[in-house]
């Protein structure tokens, strides 16, 4: 896809309605490799050079996603990369597999996760 003005726009917007369902606050966007190698060292480090390969990388350390738009091909995978991304965002301890999958439908579909919230310790109840 070719990134213009209207495009980055409908992409900060979608990234805005989905962090809202999500329940996460609003990344800061990398839409362009020349954005990833412009952010400082620290923040992109063990993703800068190869973040080209993907269609999206997460930087959870400093709430900050790369949508790699010059290699998604069309709106659909442009959709589902974004959710793909803010799901790492909201479910950080989560890695790849079938239940992360299942998420990203979930959030394609619609649904909305509630903040994250870490369970009560189990050791204290009896």
């Amino acid at each position: 896809m070719k990134l213009g003005p209207e495009l980055r726009l409908a992409i900060l917007e979608k990234v805005g309605i989905y962090s809202a369902r999500f329940s996460i606050s609003e990344p800061r966007v990398l839409l362009t490799t020349r954005e990833v190698l412009d952010a400082p060292r620290d923040m992109t480090a063990g993703r800068r050079t190869s973040a080209y390969k993907y269609y999206g990388v997460s930087y959870l350390q400093h709430n900050t996603i790369f949508i790699n738009v010059r290699k998604i091909p069309n709106e659909r995978i442009l959709e589902n990369t974004i959710v793909h991304e803010l799901i790492h965002m909201r479910f950080r301890y989560m890695s790849h597999g079938r239940r992360f999958n299942r998420l990203v439908r979930r959030g394609l579909a619609g649904a909305r996760f509630a903040p994250y919230r870490r369970r009560a310790s189990r050791r204290g109840k009896q």
